[in-house]
Formats: structure tokens, sequence, C-alpha cells
């Protein structure tokens, strides 16, 4: 178990791994057949001594051909400042970045909730760093890509989860998307797809999380896909369906909490 752990801290947390998934949507219009989006998520900037380990990362995003990226949240620990540094580095993604806020990404962790001028000045740094990263944060809020006269929606909330924060407001996010031919959706936590999407919201296609890093604990290996987090999060990792609707959950990029991962990799 020491070896383990020490590995997890050592090699494991750094051990980038790139997971390739196939998402058959049921009548895809033939304009977007063969869209390639990447995702990162869970980048916990402030968990890392040096900018190496985040610029290795968008090296190999950078290698990656994609048509554009989702970013799923949690940016920071605990206050935007701890991004800063992380700007110059995240600005060399070559691709269109499209991103949402994470639980992390709200100043409730650090400040009192009666401190409004703390919590409203790192709020208005997260949006201002997000921008300057060229990260284009959806904020209850969506984009509409349009080919051919066929319409495909990104749709952004604020964090909306079972045990977190609930920011986010779908209705107000999907206004607009009513004609849109496919809907994607970008949510933090993977809770709100059984809680809200699936249920008032049957005509998102797909919805992209994060949030549970595999608990950075695991196997992923010969058949077996095992972590603790399952006890807490239904789903945990990787492509999920119900119906027509489906969920991927992305084992997050960064670690809090333990400064490491042991079998479940950074993704």
């Amino acid at each position: 178990l020491l070896g383990s752990l020490t590995y997890g801290v050592i090699k494991g947390g750094y051990r980038y791994t790139v997971k390739n998934q196939k998402i058959t949507i049921p009548n895809l219009p033939d304009e977007f057949k063969g869209l390639k989006i990447a995702q990162i998520s869970d980048l916990h900037v402030g968990s890392f001594m040096s900018l190496e380990p985040m610029k290795e990362v968008v090296n190999k995003i950078n290698e990656i051909d994609v048509d554009m990226l989702f970013f799923t949240g949690d940016l920071v620990n605990e206050k935007a400042e701890e991004a800063i540094d992380f700007i110059d580095v995240f600005k060399k993604i070559k691709h269109k970045v499209y991103s949402v806020m994470g639980n992390h990404d709200y100043p409730e962790y650090v400040y009192a909730q009666d401190d409004n001028v703390a919590r409203q000045h790192n709020y208005d740094l997260m949006l201002e760093i997000q921008k300057k990263m060229n990260f284009e944060l959806l904020l209850n809020e969506n984009r509409i890509i349009e080919k051919n006269g066929k319409k495909l929606a990104i749709i952004g909330v604020e964090n909306w989860g079972g045990s977190f924060s609930k920011y986010g407001d779908l209705a107000k996010a999907s206004m607009g998307t009513e004609d849109a031919d496919v809907k994607l959706l970008m949510s933090q936590d993977p809770s709100h797809w059984d809680l809200e999407v699936r249920k008032k919201h049957p005509d998102i296609d797909v919805m992209f999380a994060g949030h549970t890093h595999g608990m950075q604990l695991g196997i992923e290996a010969y058949g077996i896909k095992f972590s603790p987090v399952q006890w807490k999060y239904k789903q945990w990792a990787g492509l999920y369906k119900e119906g027509n609707q489906q969920l991927y959950v992305n084992r997050g990029l960064g670690f809090i909490g333990y400064p490491g991962r042991v079998g479940i990799y950074p993704e």
C-alpha cells in the first residue's frame, strides 16, 4: 500500500492519458458526423508546485486533431489567484475552448459567506483569468454552431450538483436552442444528469462532466473498473447511456487532497 501511494505521488499523478471514445448520436445530421471534441476537467492548478506539468498537458492537447475542446470546471482549489501564473500556459492551446465553472471555482471554500467584497473579487478575477486564457466561459448560456442550416448547440451551466452549490440554471442556459438538431451540455457534476437533466431535459443528447476524479484511486485494468467513489457517484468515469441520452465523465487532470493518483490516471 505504501509503495502504491508513493508511486501515485511520484509518477501516477503525472501519467497523462488520452482516452478515445466514439459517441453515436441517433439522427445526427451529416454536417456534424466525425466531429472531434477533446475534454479536460478538474485541473486544480493550485496543487502544482511548478508550471511544467500543465505545459506538458498543453503540448499533448495540441498534438490531438480536434475541432474544439471542452473544459468542465475546477480550474483552482480555493482562490482564483492560483491560476494567474498559468494564464500564459493555457493561452497556448491552439483549439477553440469552451469552459464552465466547477464547485472549486467559486469563493465559498475560503471566504466567509458575509464577505461579499472578497467573494465578488474572486468571482470577477476568475472570469478575467478565463478570458485571458482564451477560454470561452459559458455562464448559464449557449453557443450555436450552424452548418448548411443544421444546428449544434453547446450549452454550459454554472455548477449544479447534488452535494454542492447549485448556481446552474439549465432552463436559462438552454434558451434559444429549441430548434437545434444536436444539444451538448457541459456541467461539472455528473449527479446533475440523473437529478435534473434526464428528468427535465430529454432533448439533451450528450452531457460532459468531471468532478469525481475517480477518487484518484482505483483499478481500470484487465476488464476491472472499480473505485470507492462509485459508492457516492453512480456515474464516475467514462461513458454512460440511458435511452437516447448519454453522459461522459472525465477522470480529471489534476489532484487535490492526496497529491497523486493510483490506478485512475489523469485524463
